[in-house]
């Protein structure tokens, strides 16, 4: 069979990546398209074009580049209806991938899958008539979605796992088998973090994970530096540093300090680390799934957006995809104004060995890792995907 696969970002193109090796498996004789990243084409996909060309965000950078955005979706939408495949996969990335989404269903060429769910339930729950109207299947990878979508909006999902899990249980597989050098993350190795890994396990670090944008970074990395710092005579303070971001740019923050910055090693520092400051997102997760104990921090220069935006569009009690996971607070979120050096400072004391928070954060950590499941979500996806498919194909 044809398979059409759409990711706009690394995040998509790396799980979409894992997808068609997947499908490859259940489906020997696949043939794979569309648009997205490297590691999608290392897998066989014929890319169309790459992700970097479309991976605007925030609403200046989207109107400057609107353009460029619209030609690329005339043309995916060009090329699918050349190619005629039997499915269209799309891969997270709502803003564009809905209105493929529309446009394949409008012409009836073929069903519409979606693998990881848009979140509706952060923000524009209103793409849920989107998603009813043009989306044949659902495949989510956080499990209080379903309790949203089906109980809440009425329309059947699939949770087929988290893909965060099968990645970190093969990191972990991998050092076990091969030692510290055999990283699979998606970009090459560094070397000092390589030659240093023997060091790290013997000398206590804390992790900063300050996002992998420029504003994120902006806003609160120089804050987690001012936090840790006071703990730097007994613990490495060492920052993974963002794929596409230049040292120079860390450089201005971390200053004559004895602060290092790793590339591409994301996974080995999470393996070294006692505990971390993060940036909300997928990072929470991983670091949780590494029993890493962590805070939160999720610092806007504009409160007064921030906590227009939270009202607005923020429709969940919390940020951090551990706690949503957990339904309940297992790590504390410093966000906007609390995101503060001293709260920031407090709370990573709390969770290092011999603090007050430590054991009963690690505790929730395996509630979490409960609800997510065991690995195997790529594989799981795709046999129920080539399941619908054949079973639509003998009608």
């Amino acid at each position: 069979m044809k398979y059409y696969i759409i990711a706009g970002e690394a995040s998509g193109d790396l799980h979409a990546s894992h997808l068609i090796a997947a499908l490859k498996k259940e489906d020997p004789e696949a043939q794979f398209r569309g648009f997205g990243g490297d590691l999608m084409a290392a897998e066989g996909l014929t890319l169309v074009r790459h992700y970097r060309d479309l991976a605007y965000m925030g609403f200046v950078a989207v109107a400057l580049h609107a353009r460029t955005i619209l030609k690329g979706i005339r043309q995916c939408k060009d090329d699918i209806v050349a190619w005629q495949p039997d499915v269209v996969i799309l891969v997270d990335y709502p803003g564009f991938n809905l209105k493929i989404a529309k446009f394949v269903h409008s012409i009836g060429l073929c069903p519409v899958y979606y693998y990881i769910a848009p979140k509706l339930w952060a923000w524009k729950e209103y793409r849920i008539k989107n998603i009813r109207r043009d989306v044949d299947e659902l495949f989510s990878i956080l499990p209080f979605e379903v309790d949203f979508f089906e109980s809440k909006h009425g329309y059947p999902i699939h949770y087929v796992g988290n893909p965060t899990v099968d990645e970190v249980d093969a990191y972990k597989r991998m050092e076990r088998h091969c030692g510290p050098s055999a990283s699979l993350e998606a970009d090459v190795a560094d070397s000092s973090f390589v030659n240093c890994h023997s060091s790290f396990k013997q000398t206590p670090l804390i992790a900063l994970l300050a996002g992998s944008r420029r504003q994120e970074i902006r806003d609160n990395l120089p804050r987690m530096i001012a936090a840790a710092q006071p703990f730097a005579d007994r613990y490495r303070l060492v920052v993974a540093g963002a794929p596409g971001i230049e040292p120079d740019f860390y450089d201005q923050y971390i200053g004559d300090s004895q602060i290092e910055v790793i590339y591409g090693q994301t996974y080995g520092l999470l393996t070294c680390a006692t505990a971390a400051l993060v940036t909300s997102g997928t990072a929470t997760l991983e670091t949780a799934l590494f029993r890493v104990p962590q805070v939160v921090c999720y610092f806007m220069q504009a409160r007064w957006l921030a906590s227009l935006g939270r009202r607005l569009f923020i429709k969940t009690p919390f940020i951090s995809l551990v706690n949503l996971v957990a339904g309940r607070e297992v790590v504390p979120e410093l966000v906007a104004e609390q995101m503060s050096v001293d709260n920031c400072r407090r709370h990573l004391e709390s969770i290092l060995p011999g603090g007050t928070a430590r054991s009963a954060q690690l505790e929730g950590y395996e509630l979490m890792a409960q609800r997510l499941g065991e690995p195997g979500a790529p594989q799981h996806a795709a046999r129920l995907m080539i399941q619908f498919l054949r079973k639509a194909n003998n009608k």
